[in-house]
């Protein structure tokens, strides 16, 4: 089946607020990059809907929504919503479209588990939220799209399914979610002692998880080691239905909350390794906060998802969409040309640490 590509214009003009880190666009990057790559055609092409209260409650608790549709129509929280549902607090700001944004979303991962309900492929690069908690926001994650998403596929009748995380920062939302549920596994590669501080090596979160934390200047030879010694033997092993993979991008090595060391061939090598491993993948966005890295990074992957091959230079319109871009931080103010011109970085290949190799044997092990 040809892959689908879920989107949204929500995200095009929509900030979390000038000193946030998503303040970045991200969504429409990647769109935007597809398209003038000619790797979009409309004939793929779906928008993200809205989903109804019924499709959001079978995670959230109707309260909190209401609480969300109230912000976002006030603009404003009281001191008792901001404590109970963190909302306006911890990095969760009230913004503009602060239901909307998150409900889309959501809408888009559901919308991709019911396409994929007989096989297939999505791209969803809006998704990816997996902080999100039923009663509160977490993380920057108003709502968690992955769960709602699973829940979906659940409810289909699928009973045997992997959800990998690669995002810099523990899915922990999402392992909590499932935790005893022999249905799902969920594997996280992130960054060790990075917040939310949790999925230790040690973690299996009732026995249905798997956590790989990361050390400091991870490369992507020590991330091939690991999906290669853990992660895909436990697919295989699985034998899953369907795989949905987090492809959060704040562990490339320009990311500025994480201090990973990956390039996009990483991501690049996960969505290879496993687009093959079930009848059903469906690939999220996630986190990732410098607008040219994780923008390349996605609409590679979607490239890869349709066997593109990669130019080694990137046409125009491309080029100019990527130079439109600023970026308030560092690496913005004077940023490579390679962030312009190429999708594609360079190889990040190092010495594999024993640390790594003990991981990657650890999580073998029950």
């Amino acid at each position: 089946m040809t892959p689908l590509y879920i989107g949204s214009e929500i995200y095009r003009n929509s900030s979390y607020g000038p000193k946030h880190p998503l303040a970045v666009p991200r969504v429409s990057v990647c769109t935007d990059l597809c398209r003038a790559l000619g790797w979009l055609p409309d004939s793929v092409y779906r928008d993200a809907p809205m989903p109804s209260e019924d499709e959001l409650t079978r995670f959230h608790d109707p309260e909190y929504l209401a609480a969300l549709r109230q912000a976002e129509r006030d603009q404003a929280v009281s001191d008792e919503v901001r404590a109970r549902f963190r909302i306006g607090a911890e990095g969760n700001p009230v913004y503009r479209e602060v239901y909307r944004r998150p409900a889309i979303s959501a809408g888009g991962v559901m919308l991709a588990a019911h396409l994929t309900a007989n096989g297939g492929i999505v791209h969803c690069p809006g998704g990816g939220t997996h902080h999100g908690r039923p009663a509160r926001a977490s993380g920057f994650c108003f709502l968690n799209d992955p769960v709602l998403g699973l829940l979906t596929w659940l409810d289909l009748g699928l009973d045997n399914i992997v959800y990998l995380d690669i995002d810099a920062h523990h899915g922990d939302g999402v392992q909590d979610a499932f935790h005893d549920d022999p249905r799902v596994l969920t594997i996280s590669l992130h960054e060790a002692n990075r917040w939310p501080h949790t999925g230790d090596a040690t973690d299996r979160a009732g026995g249905e998880a798997r956590n790989v934390p990361l050390p400091a200047g991870c490369n992507d030879s020590e991330f091939a080691h690991v999906m290669t010694n853990a992660v895909l033997p436990l697919i295989d092993s699985r034998r899953p239905q369907a795989i949905m993979l987090q492809a959060g991008a704040d562990g490339l090595q320009e990311d500025p909350l994480a201090k990973l060391s990956l390039s996009n061939n990483a991501h690049r090598a996960v969505v290879q390794a496993i687009r093959h491993r079930a009848p059903r993948l469906l690939v999220l966005g996630g986190g990732g906060y410098n607008p040219w890295t994780v923008g390349r990074c996605w609409a590679l992957i979607w490239g890869t998802l349709n066997d593109q091959p990669i130019p080694d230079r990137l046409p125009p319109d491309a080029e100019a969409g990527l130079r439109a871009l600023s970026f308030e931080r560092a690496a913005g103010r004077n940023p490579p040309q390679h962030w312009f011109t190429t999708l594609l970085d360079q190889p990040r290949d190092g010495l594999i640490r024993d640390e790594v190799r003990r991981l990657a044997e650890a999580n073998l092990t029950a």
